[in-house]
């Protein structure tokens, strides 16, 4: 617990740096099929965890994720359903205002993680390190 919270004070940030985050994200639902994502603020041990919902005709399918320190990184750490969980650093630089990037180019795929705001929108992307083979989604928030 404190040593998330002297990591995150160590590299500028506070758990408070990713409340443009918080709260429940969804995209518009397309062919019987959404994607939401809900992150919830970190408590006293600083980790914000969040989870992945993709409904479809098919059923739903989860994914945890949670971001906190790991060592001397901030690190997005993924549980995808039916594969190995994955840790991917913030890439150097990685963390704006409401914004930021995690790397592991090791990684089969994604290699590159990545969140940020335009507006009132959460904007997510996953791709290789090179930013090719994107997959993107455009989040809402919902308030209910």
């Amino acid at each position: 617990m404190i040593a998330n919270l002297m990591l995150l004070a160590g590299i500028g940030l506070s758990p408070e740096s990713f409340d443009w985050l918080i709260g429940k994200w969804c995209t518009e639902p397309r062919n019987g099929r959404m994607t939401c994502e809900t992150w919830q603020p970190g408590g006293a041990d600083g980790v914000l965890r969040g989870e992945t919902v993709i409904t479809s005709p098919k059923g739903e399918q989860r994914e945890t994720m949670r971001i906190e320190g790991a060592g001397d990184a901030l690190v997005f750490h993924a549980e995808p359903a039916g594969q190995a969980p994955a840790d991917f650093k913030v890439k150097p630089g990685g963390v704006g205002a409401q914004s930021v990037e995690f790397l592991d180019a090791a990684h089969d795929y994604p290699q590159r993680i990545r969140y940020w705001r335009e507006g009132e929108m959460l904007m997510a992307e996953i791709s290789l390190a090179d930013g090719s083979k994107p997959m993107r989604w455009a989040y809402r928030r919902v308030t209910r």
